[in-house]
């Protein structure tokens, strides 16, 4: 256990998680929109790096299983959180983004009825959250004035559309996925 628990894999993404706090407060206190970017560079970075060592040395954990998801649904709901307090998205996406993450946590408890304890994330569910990670950095960029913040913003609310839009069609994936699953595997005593 020792050694699942302190991979460079595991370090990265628990590193992710501690810098959540850290993007919070540079978006919302001293309103430090560029160093709150590098944090979501970072993030991403991290993100990348993570999965690709933990599969290329054969150090894949349930650990980091767990960790990897959970910094990335930590980010989206703290990046939402902040842009609209910002008011830089309106609120009704910052409800809908956590809201799917909410439904499908939901569904948890019936895939432990059939010895499960959450599904394999599929690529359509990755490419959603890299679509929002590149929105969300072009959306703080764009919160300002000039050409830069211009294009920023178009391109930020492109990546933000395709991100929302993949986000919840994979999390529909998800949910005919766990009905699937729910329909051809008996119960576990």
């Amino acid at each position: 256990m020792k050694d699942e628990l302190f991979t460079i894999p595991n370090l990265l993404s628990a590193v992710r998680i501690v810098l959540v706090p850290v993007f919070l407060w540079l978006v919302l206190v001293p309103e430090a929109d560029l160093l709150a970017i590098g944090v979501l560079v970072v993030s991403g970075i991290t993100d990348y790096l993570d999965g690709k060592i933990a599969r290329a040395t054969g150090r894949t954990t349930r650990l980091g299983a767990l960790l990897d998801p959970v910094a990335d649904r930590l980010y989206i709901l703290a990046v939402v959180v902040g842009l609209g307090l910002r008011d830089i998205i309106p609120w009704w996406l910052a409800v809908i983004l956590p809201l799917r993450d909410v439904v499908l946590f939901s569904l948890v408890p019936f895939l432990r009825t059939r010895g499960f304890s959450a599904l394999p994330v599929h690529f359509l569910g990755k490419a959603a959250t890299a679509g929002l990670l590149y929105a969300f950095p072009l959306l703080l960029l764009g919160d300002g004035d000039g050409a830069v913040a211009n294009l920023a913003r178009v391109f930020g609310w492109a990546f933000t559309i395709w991100g929302v839009a993949l986000y919840w069609w994979a999390g529909i994936l998800y949910a005919v996925q766990v009905r699937r699953l729910l329909a051809s595997t008996p119960r576990t005593p």
